[in-house]
Formats: C-alpha cells, structure tokens, sequence
C-alpha cells in the first residue's frame, strides 16, 4: 500500500523525567494523520518535569530529535513540546458580549475572543496557551461554532493553561539550544486528552491520571472542556526507588523487576513463585537481595507488597486531588490512566477498587506508522501532542487587534459589511 501524499509536517518532542521522545508526523492529502518518524532516548538533566543540567537536556532532545528526523528522512525546524512540571496549573474563564439578535458573523467571534484577553488573570504566571473551550447562546452550553446562528448574547468559556515562567524558559531554552524553534509549550493534560479521551466522555466528564516517571498530572473534564488540573509530585519512579530500598539492590534491578514481575494485584501462587534478581548480562559480584535465596531470588509476594504499598499511596493522594477538584457524585464517574506508570498489570483493576470508580487504561489512537513501541499509555502524551498540532488550535493571545477590544467599535471597511449583512437579513 502506498504512503498518502502528505501536505503538512508537524514535530514534537516530550521532554519527560524518564526519557526524551520525539515524533514527526504528516498530515496527509486525505485528511489523515501519519508518522514518519519517531526517536527517544533516556532523559538527562531533567528531574520531575524541571531542567536540572542545562547541557545534558539539550544533547538528550538533539539525540531523539534526530533519531525521529534519520526515520522520517526530513530535517525539522519548529517542534510542538510538552510540558509536565513547572508548576502547571488550570483555570477557566468567561467573557459575554451583547449580539442583539442578529446572525452572528465571524466578526463578532474574533470581537468575543479579542475581549476574552481581558478577562485573563496570570497573576504573575506564564499563560501556554488560552483557548476557546466552547460558546453559550442566550444560556444555551456547548455550542462548538456560533456563526451562522442568531443569539441577543454571546458568550465563551476560555480554558487557561498557566505555568512557572523560570522552568518554561528552561525548557525552552533546552529545546532552542538544540537548533529548534519552539512553535508552543502545551501542558501535558492537554495532549494526553487529545490521545485518549473520547469526545463523549469529555462532555460526560471524565478524569484523566497520567501516571508518568516522577510526576502525576490529574486533570478533570466536563462539558468538552478541561475544567481543573493538578500535579503530584509522585511517579513510577518512586515505586522502582521503594523495590530498590526494600531489597537493597540497584535500581536498574529494580526497575526489571517492576515490568517484568510486577503486578497491582497479589495471588495465592505469589508466594510460591521465586523470581531472579539478576538477569543473564548483568556484571558479576552484584548485590545479593535481602530475603533472597541461594541463588539470588527473592519471592514475588513480597515483590508485589512493595508496590501495593506505593499504589495506595498513589490512589490516596489522586483521590484527594479528584475531590477538591470536585470529582465526586453521579458528575465523576469514568477515571482513565495512562502514562508509563499505567502499564503496570492489574492497575485499572486496583485503582478502580481504590477509588470506587470505574477506572480504564488509556493509549493512543492507531495512527499509520505509529510503531508499536510508541502504541502504549507511555507515548500519549508524545501522540496527543502531534495531534493537537494538526487541529490548528485557536489561541485568543493570536487574534489580531481586528476590533477595538474596550468600547467593540467595527471600523472602516468592516462596518459596512456590517451594515450590508444586516440589511440583507431584515429586508
């Protein structure tokens, strides 16, 4: 089968605590996303989302970008990157405008959102993106386009993305001192929304818990927006440190052992099953694991005991963030996990005893190209972010001064196909 002709390139780079990864996809003549190329490596000089070593971030985006650019047989200027740390925070707000009861143009549109700036209140914080989430007519919600349709009100709820300026800077700067131009920063709930969540479910409401390396993003939608956000500071990562500590072994040792043999859910055989803490390779005269026997094996009993004891943890401190975001009753049903951290088996069926709610894993859509590698929770984010890219997201901070924003005078030449259209409509 042949490739589709593709007419637009879009780049991203997911700078995680983890690894770095990097995706280079097309959007094709017909409509339809395709990956060319894609690249990670493991991170360097990132911690919980933050830029700790200047020099060793930009080499690790540089290595993964040009992996994905030698596979893709392009070479790539701008990349859309997320952004999982740096203090990101959500919030919304509301703008309204007065349309009399005429057809509502894309004037009055671009005039709502232009007076939507106004209403923004970082409060000393780095805006990454403001976006019209959806339109109210007269008090009716969820109107994804207003134009075409009479209304004596306008109004739009505006979703703000907000977020330290220091480590966004950073980030930045790593990507910019690898020989890219940074076309936005997009907070991670953002993108891993566009992956895994339905339209459906956004509208239904849904909570999304991307359980990544070092840290935690919960995010709450309702009526198709991203109402409420929040980070913990706690990832997989920490479940490998707490294996590594019990059993007093390397981290590398440990972090096999949680993807090998590890699970969120304990069984009778557990017990009875020994599993090995060195794997064929691994350099001689390592560390003996306590509990072990003769042959460095430890049960997998107490393996898996160590990780419930870190997912209830984990489940407490999402079910905290859940309820102050007001995640509760017949309003907060569905929660979905994804992230590397969601791979673990049995972690939807833990989380949803846990937090008394029906809990899926999600992944990213199937794409042409995708490999199978990057078809897992671990590269939701890295997709989402490719796929916001295409949508051609509107941000209210990008739409010219076409109207006056404090009085919403027309001017010129707009006031008379103002005029024009309101004639044509009434006579």
């Amino acid at each position: 089968m042949a490739t589709p002709r593709i007419t637009k390139v879009f780049a991203a780079v997911n700078i995680g605590s983890f690894r770095v990864s990097a995706m280079i996809a097309g959007l094709s003549e017909t409509g339809e996303m395709v990956v060319l190329g894609s690249g990670h490596r493991a991170a360097q000089g990132i911690k919980r989302g933050y830029v700790t070593d200047m020099q060793a971030a930009t080499h690790s985006v540089r290595d993964a970008i040009e992996r994905a650019e030698k596979m893709a047989n392009v070479d790539i200027q701008k990349v859309w990157i997320g952004c999982a740390g740096a203090g990101l925070a959500s919030t919304t707000a509301r703008v309204e405008v007065e349309v009399g009861g005429r057809r509502i143009e894309q004037d009055d549109i671009e005039h709502l959102l232009v007076a939507g700036r106004g209403v923004i209140q970082p409060d000393g914080r780095t805006v990454l993106h403001a976006q019209p989430a959806h339109y109210t007519l007269d008090g009716a919600h969820g109107v994804p386009n207003p134009k075409g349709l009479h209304a004596e009100r306008l109004a739009v709820d505006i979703h703000v993305m907000l977020a330290d300026g220091a480590p966004v800077r950073n980030l930045r700067e790593a990507v910019q001192n690898a020989h890219l131009e940074v076309e936005a920063v997009v907070g991670s709930p953002v993108a891993a929304g566009h992956a895994c969540l339905t339209p459906e479910e956004r509208e239904l409401g849904v909570a999304l818990v991307e359980f990544g390396a070092e840290v935690t993003t919960v995010s709450v939608y309702a009526a198709g927006m991203l109402l409420g956000m929040q980070v913990i500071q706690y990832g997989s990562g920490d479940i490998t440190d707490a294996i590594a500590s019990a059993f007093g072994i390397r981290r590398y040792q440990a972090e096999r052992l949680k993807c090998m043999s590890g699970s969120a859910i304990a069984s009778p055989a557990d017990h009875r099953e020994m599993i090995p803490v060195n794997a064929p390779g691994d350099p001689e005269g390592g560390p003996v694991a306590r509990h072990a026997d003769d042959k460095n094996r430890i049960p997998r009993a107490e393996l898996i005991s160590v990780i419930t004891q870190q997912l209830g943890f984990f489940t407490e401190e999402v079910g905290k963030s859940l309820k102050s975001m007001g995640f509760v009753g017949q309003t907060g049903q569905q929660v979905v996990l994804t992230g590397g951290g969601a791979q673990l088996p049995g972690l939807a069926d833990y989380a949803q005893s846990a937090l008394g709610r029906p809990v899926r894993i999600g992944s990213p859509p199937t794409m042409l190209g995708l490999p199978p590698g990057h078809a897992t929770p671990s590269s939701s984010t890295l997709v989402g972010l490719v796929l916001f890219a295409a949508a051609d997201p509107v941000d209210i901070r990008a739409i010219g001064p076409a109207h006056d924003p404090v009085g919403g005078v027309y001017r010129g030449r707009r006031l008379l196909i103002r005029l024009i259209r309101a004639i044509k409509d009434y006579f």
